[in-house]
């Protein structure tokens, strides 16, 4: 399954590169324009903070902070390979740290999980019943497994849909993707 997972990311990451940044931009505002429309009553919103050729989420939180959403953005923790959470008020606090993720290190707000309504995470691909191909780390796996949150929503372009993602025991499902298409309710049991 990991050789399968494997060539599936290296399909989707080849798949994005060939995108022209108007083009991957333009999708970017569709996307934030959905996501923001479906979780429009939701008080805390956790949203990853976008790095270069991923789905740009900037304009979402922006959105978010200009609507009074609480936004809380997530820190890698790579040495124990798990998520802290800190409140974003100033996205002009976000700076590329681990894996070039923009974090807002040194300018820290403490959150703790239960107190977020919905997630909003990164995808290299997904399917229909809200499988999530992620890059392979497990980060967001092992922080939803630990702390279930209400509202699961992945972004992804709509190129980066499979017709079934290979799931191993620990892999959560999303309840939502969103694409430049629109939000997908996923058909997942769970």
């Amino acid at each position: 399954m990991d050789r399968s997972k494997h060539r599936m990311r290296n399909r989707v990451r080849a798949a994005r590169t060939c995108l022209h940044p108007p083009d991957l931009a333009e999708r970017s505002r569709r996307i934030a324009h959905h996501t923001q429309s479906l979780l429009a009553d939701q008080e805390t919103v956790m949203v990853y903070a976008s790095k270069p050729g991923e789905v740009d989420t900037s304009g979402l939180i922006r959105t978010f902070l200009d609507q009074g959403v609480r936004l809380v953005v997530p820190i890698i923790e790579r040495e124990t390979r798990s998520l802290r959470l800190s409140r974003l008020e100033d996205p002009a606090v976000l700076v590329p740290s681990t894996f070039g993720v923009p974090e807002p290190i040194g300018h820290e707000l403490p959150v703790e999980p239960d107190e977020i309504d919905a997630v909003v995470v990164p995808m290299l691909g997904f399917d229909r019943a809200g499988n999530r191909l992620g890059y392979g780390a497990g980060y967001y796996d092992r922080f939803l497994e630990a702390h279930p949150i209400e509202v699961k929503v992945g972004i992804a372009l709509a190129c980066q849909e499979f017709e079934a993602i290979p799931t191993d025991p620990y892999d959560v499902a999303m309840d939502w993707v969103v694409t430049e298409d629109g939000p997908i309710r996923c058909s997942n049991p769970d």
